[in-house]
């Protein structure tokens, strides 16, 4: 079976003052029906350029993007971003304030028919445990149940396959690893095909059925959680995977000091 997205040596690069700066290279990816894949790599490693490719946000300069066979984008073309069956889910939460709870999930839903969109958001409030607070605003709820919400508005509209950009990075430690557990349980419920970009591995060992550990606009090592953490590819896989382990120890560590003082 063929894989359901498929990144083709696809390349970026970004014009600068210095002149062009590439930011991805020759990278080629399968992601197959219902995996949750993850980009896990420090800062200007070309995740987030990855995902925006995907999207439809940044054009390619070599290579080409397909799902279900279809081509996205390719130098020179791509479908626009709305036509792509592709909902994101941004690390800003990126509500509409002057819209409730129901207004936000139901926003990719105005063509949809009235009984059909009332349900549709009534069924996503359900999955995301937000039952009862469809007229709520979003300045009414924690970071957390924000989160959910966008989640949720995303999912919405049925898309095909769904981009997360670093989508914990603004909650604090607990509810991070809280919300990980629970979006996987959604996305696995749903059957939903999803990518999150991340630098965080506890988010990525989660959440992903498989990881890519990205360095220097390439993937090193494309392969399962347990893979990585024993079996890492080369010294950078490995010193990457224990440091960051080593970094999150110490920010649990560092928590949990300061919960016991309080």
């Amino acid at each position: 079976m063929p894989a359901l997205l498929h990144l083709n040596d696809i390349s970026l690069a970004y014009e600068t003052e210095q002149g062009l700066q590439p930011a991805v290279s020759g990278l080629t990816l399968g992601i197959d029906k219902g995996c949750i894949a993850c980009l896990l790599g420090a800062s200007g490693c070309g995740k987030t350029s990855v995902l925006r490719a995907i999207a439809g946000f940044e054009p390619l300069r070599s290579g080409s993007i397909t799902l279900e066979g279809a081509v996205l984008s390719s130098v020179g073309q791509g479908v626009p971003p709305e036509q792509r069956r592709v909902g994101m889910m941004f690390q800003d939460y990126a509500l509409f304030p002057h819209l409730t709870v129901e207004g936000n999930i139901a926003f990719g839903l105005r063509r949809w028919d009235k009984t059909k969109r009332r349900g549709r958001v009534s069924d996503l409030l359900a999955l995301i445990g937000l039952d009862g607070m469809a007229q709520r605003y979003p300045h009414e709820l924690s970071g957390g149940q924000q989160q959910r919400v966008a989640l949720a508005r995303a999912l919405a509209p049925e898309p095909e396959l769904l981009l997360l950009d670093e989508p914990f990075s603004n909650l604090d430690i607990d509810t991070r690893e809280h919300l990980a557990f629970e979006l996987r349980d959604i996305l696995k419920t749903t059957g939903h095909t999803a990518i999150l970009v991340t630098h965080n591995q506890a988010e990525a060992f989660a959440i992903a059925d498989r990881i890519g550990v990205m360095r220097d606009g390439g993937i090193v090592q494309w392969d399962t959680p347990y893979a990585l953490h024993h079996h890492p590819i080369d010294d950078f896989v490995a010193g990457f995977i224990r440091r960051e382990a080593l970094m999150a120890q110490r920010a649990q560590a560092y928590l949990r000091g300061m919960q016991e003082q309080a």
